[in-house]
């Protein structure tokens, strides 16, 4: 519960044909305050004094942008269930949607072809293996894909005695990419089911680091001088990995 409030009932206000599920909390302040948070909850902070008429009339009018903002937020919500690594099921890979074949075979491979992940497993066809070929294969073209992005970034950045980074790959859970004190740059393996042009963003952003290591408004000016699209890219980024 926040600090110096009283938590009322939860409620609800029909808008149209939308519902708006939201949580009250009564507070020591002068006017009321609705907020969207990411997770689409709606939370009211309202003067200990209000009523709950008011409370739902504010939210009627406020019912259009509460909406908007929950859309907006649920673009972000993960739309791609567990993998469960079986036949059937679509795999990302630099941005495009590939269905995944699996079958025994002679020797174990991945092939990208018409479309399909083909895996062919030598042991067993249990998704299991199928996700460690898999995996396997991710790694090697992101390897690939990785130095590719950053010579063609690089370009921009390198001049007189200026030394390109060295790379490395690991998952990361909440960062695309990291530049180190030393100029190591670090990218997430997962980058590499995205499209060509978002990997080159997260690489050109993490160039801009050896410049100005903060993001102030130099750091800024910089990578908008470097790539004018970037909160585009960004965003796209955002909701193909979602």
């Amino acid at each position: 519960m926040m600090a110096g409030s009283v938590a009322g009932d939860k409620g609800l206000v029909i808008y149209g044909q939308e519902s708006i599920s939201y949580r009250l909390f009564y507070c020591e302040r002068k006017t009321m305050e609705i907020a969207v948070h990411p997770d689409g909850a709606v939370i009211v902070k309202a003067p200990f004094q209000s009523d709950i008429a008011s409370v739902e009339k504010k939210i009627r009018k406020r019912a259009g942008w509460i909406l908007r903002q929950q859309h907006y937020f649920r673009q972000f919500y993960p739309r791609t269930p567990a993998r469960s690594y079986v036949s059937g099921e679509t795999h990302l890979y630099l941005g495009k949607r590939y269905r995944l074949k699996i079958t025994d075979g002679a020797e174990n491979s991945v092939k990208l072809s018409r479309g399909f992940f083909h895996v062919t497993c030598c042991t067993s066809a249990a998704p299991k293996k199928a996700k460690a070929l898999l995996d396997q294969w991710y790694l090697e073209k992101a390897r690939l894909q990785f130095e590719e992005s950053l010579e063609r970034c690089w370009q921009k950045f390198k001049s007189p005695g200026s030394q390109k980074p060295k790379t490395a790959i690991r998952r990361m859970q909440k960062r695309w990419g990291s530049l180190s004190d030393k100029g190591r740059l670090t990218l997430n393996s997962n980058l590499v089911q995205a499209p060509r042009e978002c990997i080159d963003y997260v690489v050109t952003h993490e160039l801009c680091h050896m410049k100005y290591r903060n993001h102030g408004p130099e750091f800024y000016a910089l990578l908008n001088a470097i790539c004018p699209d970037w909160q585009k890219i960004k965003h796209r980024l955002e909701l193909q990995l979602a």
